[in-house]
């Protein structure tokens, strides 16, 4: 049973070739430039921009993970995401595939972020936002037709192995308090914000991929409870490392600033109200379905501590 992975060289991409392995032994790699995470792994270049292309690199798999990461810009993903979602769709209908879409909270309303569970009203204020509802919405329009089988594996900001620089806790935390710099900060320090371990978000995308009852649903991937405000990140991380916590915060005027010499901080600027208030998480829906325990934000900060230090 060949599992196919569109989007195979992203972090979430690499980690869930792993997980998939308890499942499968068929993996298929699919990327502009793939590259084998397991020995047996099948690989196929392609542009997700090409139907044809798609619908080649789809042939023959019973289910298919959207796992794919544009480009952080919202111009990118306006002109981008909607094409990928057609033709991912179009394929995995001819190949009578299961879809698996990994996806973020960027559609939910700012006025609901704390406590984000299934029910959240979806009602994006970011340009970025307003794109992944449109294809959240395309995909399950089609379920709801009966056009096809899928679901929605929907994470919060994640944080752990596999995440490079660039990631937003790892680039302005963890790489600054590893140089003895001050850590930065969007928004507030004394607001609760959710991060979901990398390694459980994709355990679970495998475990709802190969579960019949996960399909024609949203489930929020595994995240721990009673998250850290932005003052208790910096802390745990800078304890982890033997630094000391100090931190620069960058109001939004600021961020505008730097978003001038930049570009994934002018970006950020619409992105800001995620920071500004709580920003919390439920996975309750799939823990208890799954009996999942999601990892401590304790031992998910020491596992990113090891990581870079090796």
């Amino acid at each position: 049973m060949t599992q196919t992975i569109l989007g195979g060289g992203g972090t979430i991409g690499i980690l869930l070739a792993k997980e998939l392995t308890a499942y499968t032994d068929k993996i298929r790699i699919v990327s502009r430039n793939p590259k084998k995470v397991n020995p047996t792994d099948e690989l196929v270049a392609c542009d997700l921009l090409s139907q044809k292309e798609v619908e080649k690199a789809v042939e023959g798999s019973a289910v298919v993970y959207l796992t794919v990461g544009l480009e952080y810009k919202a111009k990118v993903w306006q002109r981008d995401w909607p094409t990928i979602m057609r033709n991912t769709i179009e394929a995995c209908k001819a190949a009578n595939a299961r879809l698996v879409f990994f996806d973020n909270i960027y559609m939910y309303s700012p006025h609901h972020l704390n406590m984000m569970d299934e029910q959240t009203p979806i009602d994006p204020v970011s340009q970025k936002g307003k794109v992944r509802a449109e294809i959240a919405r395309t995909l399950m329009e089609k379920v709801k037709a009966g056009e096809l089988e899928a679901t929605i594996a929907r994470s919060a900001d994640f944080y752990g192995p596999g995440v490079g620089k660039n990631g937003m806790l790892r680039q302005m935390v963890v790489e600054n308090l590893a140089k003895g710099k001050k850590a930065n900060w969007m928004g507030k320090l004394d607001c609760k914000h959710s991060f979901t371990y990398t390694v459980d978000a994709a355990k679970a995308t495998a475990l709802l991929g190969n579960s019949d009852k996960a399909y024609g649903e949203v489930w929020h991937l595994p995240t721990a409870k009673n998250p850290p405000t932005g003052q208790e990140w910096i802390d745990m991380y800078a304890r982890a490392m033997g630094r000391e916590g100090k931190v620069q915060v960058a109001g939004k005027f600021m961020v505008k600033t730097m978003g001038i010499f930049m570009s994934i901080m002018r970006e950020m600027v619409e992105m800001y109200y995620q920071y500004d208030r709580d920003y919390v998480f439920n996975s309750d829906k799939i823990e208890k379905a799954f009996g999942i325990r999601p990892t401590s934000y304790g031992d998910g900060v020491l596992e990113v501590v090891r990581e870079i230090s090796v």
